[in-house]
């Protein structure tokens, strides 16, 4: 893995740092559902997995140092995950894929000529619909964490 470290001694907590790459968030989500079967919260996989898919991928498209951390904790009554990357820039929400009665459907707007920056920016409309509680913390000197707490 790419990985730069693991905590490995609180089995409550998944503490580890990559360096910035394309294969970051797939290797993120297979440790996250190993650690949600572990802790016995496997209906929380599909949701928390996708959720970390989108948080990681933010991290590693748009960081500017030389590592992404990923913190994934156990908590009484669900899971928080946290992901670190040293840019300073706030994530910006895109437009949420709008559907007719409920029911999802093609999204054709992406096709349009003119719209190929609509193609991104769903990730944070869909950690804000699955996760219990999400926001971003800055860090000093530089950075920030952005996190989703998931309610089990």
């Amino acid at each position: 893995m790419a990985g730069t470290g693991v905590d490995a001694l609180d089995v409550h907590v998944l503490d580890v740092m990559f360096r910035p790459a394309l294969t970051v968030p797939g290797q993120v989500r297979v440790l996250v559902e190993l650690r949600l079967i572990e802790w016995g919260l496997t209906q929380l996989v599909d949701d928390v997995t996708l959720i970390a898919s989108e948080l990681v991928t933010n991290a590693v498209q748009h960081t500017f140092g030389p590592q992404v951390r990923v913190r994934f904790t156990r908590e009484p009554h669900g899971v928080l995950l946290g992901v670190w990357d040293g840019s300073d820039v706030l994530p910006v929400r895109g437009r949420a894929a709008e559907t007719a009665s409920n029911t999802a459907g093609p999204d054709a707007v992406p096709l349009e000529a003119g719209q190929e920056d609509e193609t991104s920016g769903r990730g944070l409309p869909i950690v804000e619909a699955l996760a219990t509680r999400f926001g971003v913390s800055l860090t000093q000197p530089h950075g920030k964490w952005t996190w989703a707490r998931v309610s089990a």
